[in-house]
């Protein structure tokens, strides 16, 4: 099984959230139409700009909290490191 651990954001260099999911399509549509009431509906978090594979969810579950807990630079450049314009990865996933 699949597991992802992704990172939304509302804009270039905006507010960012971390998450992890086993449905990344389902999961980051969730967001964009705010069907679930909370932080990324609240601030207009809904971009998906980075996400990365694992294996299992231990792992994933593991990266999650580490990311979370770096700083923000540290998540800056990670995202441009991959997606250096910040663009909207979820179009290219739905295909």
């Amino acid at each position: 099984m699949t597991y992802y651990v992704y990172i939304l954001a509302s804009k270039k260099h905006g507010t960012l959230y971390i998450g992890v999911t086993r449905d990344l399509v389902r999961r980051v549509y969730e967001h964009k139409t705010k069907a679930v009431p909370g932080f990324t509906s609240k601030y207009g978090v809904n971009k998906l700009v980075l996400f990365e594979i694992y294996d299992d969810p231990a792992t994933a579950i593991a990266r999650e909290k580490e990311l979370k807990k770096w700083r923000r630079d540290w998540k800056t450049r990670l995202i441009e490191e991959q997606n250096p314009n910040w663009d909207d990865l979820y179009p290219g996933i739905t295909k």
